[in-house]
């Protein structure tokens, strides 16, 4: 077990990763995440594809969390603070109490992660969802409804966004995903891999209930407002989710929640 090293400074430089974390956040983290609260810092320390490089808690709650943390390697120093130099290094009261640094795993091939994929398997394609919010919650659906893996578009937010990932509830940190280069070929990728592409749209062709699941299935989701593009529309089978009194719009997360569960238990 590493030993807990007290933090009094909030200058000190051993802690300088969470210092101002909202504004570091903001410009990037040089392939480093910070994780907040104790779910996702469980997430990290025991299923995370991510790995670990420091903790800083709040004094009080380090005896609760040290069989948490109690495996770790003394090269994952783990720093503790009261909580007014706790809110002073991170720049907003941090009632939690809990963050860690985590230093991201490389993003593997699109390619070479499809074909990886079992005969049937299920991913989502995402297309421009620029709202942490709502990427952590179809990450958080994907978890739950065993979808294999994520793709994202070069326009999507980073799921390894301090936000994205308490949202998540730590499932960023475990699907699979993997980011596109700008002008990628979305259609072909999929196909290429014996995919079948399900995109979703207000106008699909398609109700959600006559869709039978494909044995690889990608479901493509397009940001809130403007959707999917037109040509990627063209080019793949569209589907809709039926509402009542014609209403037509429903949060990008929620959608996903509905497909990944009719493709996991009813097509």
């Amino acid at each position: 077990m590493p030993p807990v090293i007290s933090i009094t400074d909030p200058g000190d430089p051993r802690i300088a990763p969470y210092r101002d974390v909202k504004e570091r956040d903001l410009v990037g983290r040089d392939g480093h995440f910070i994780a907040e609260g104790e779910v996702v810092l469980r997430v990290l320390l025991t299923r995370a594809r991510h790995q670990a490089v420091s903790l800083l808690l709040a004094e009080k709650r380090v005896e609760a969390l040290a069989p948490l943390f109690a495996g770790l390697p003394e090269s994952v120093p783990v720093y503790s603070a009261n909580q007014a130099v706790l809110d002073r290094i991170v720049g907003f009261p941090l009632h939690r109490g809990i963050l860690a640094l985590g230093r991201r795993a490389p993003d593997p091939d699109a390619g070479a992660l499809l074909a990886g994929l079992g005969p049937r398997a299920v991913v989502l394609v995402l297309c421009g969802i620029g709202n942490h919010d709502n990427l952590g919650g179809i990450f958080r659906n994907a978890a739950a409804f065993g979808a294999d893996a994520v793709i994202l578009d070069s326009d999507c937010c980073d799921p390894l966004y301090r936000k994205a990932i308490r949202v998540s509830v730590g499932a960023t940190l475990t699907v699979p995903y993997t980011r596109l280069a700008p002008g990628t070929d979305i259609p072909r990728l999929i196909t290429d891999q014996g995919f079948e592409a399900i995109a979703l749209s207000p106008a699909g062709a398609l109700p959600l209930a006559r869709l039978r699941r494909p044995d690889r299935a990608a479901v493509l989701l397009g940001s809130e407002g403007p959707g999917l593009p037109a040509e990627l529309l063209a080019r793949t089978h569209t589907v809709s989710i039926p509402m009542a009194n014609g209403f037509d719009s429903l949060n990008v997360a929620t959608t996903s929640g509905i497909v990944l569960h009719h493709l996991a238990f009813v097509g």
